[in-house]
């Protein structure tokens, strides 16, 4: 049986890819001390926003030189599936006007508590990888 080739992804695929999907991982980076979140998120205008609580993940967001965030699908019994990443720079949205805007996109959080922070990711490189079914 023939083993399937990766194949890169171009971007616009990717940002469809990105933009079809509502929870991702954010990962950081602290003293040299990475961390990895799942949270839920939306595309805005080719950037990525995040709602989430006040707290570690976001001050490390905002405070740290860059940001990844990826997402994906797998079938893990047929053994394909695709993901796509993001490297950019987050920050917090703290205008009136940003965090009316912020709130208007929908952003459903799946866990509860008090979430009234944004963060945008401003993209400076997204790729993606397939492995395509056989």
């Amino acid at each position: 049986m023939d083993e399937p080739m990766i194949e890169e992804l171009d971007d616009v695929t990717c940002w469809e890819y990105l933009a079809g999907k509502r929870i991702g991982r954010l990962a950081v980076s602290v003293a040299n001390r990475p961390d990895v979140f799942p949270v839920n998120y939306v595309v805005d205008d080719k950037t990525v926003v995040v709602q989430t609580a006040p707290g570690f993940k976001l001050a490390a967001a905002v405070l740290g030189s860059g940001v990844a965030f990826e997402i994906d699908e797998l079938d893990e019994e047929a053994h394909h599936g695709w993901s796509v990443v993001v490297h950019g720079t987050a920050s917090e949205v703290e205008s009136v006007e940003g965090l009316l805007e912020a709130a208007d996109l929908g952003i459903q959080p799946w866990a509860g508590g008090q979430k009234n922070h944004y963060i945008r990711i401003e993209v400076d490189e997204i790729t993606g990888r397939r492995i395509p079914a056989v």
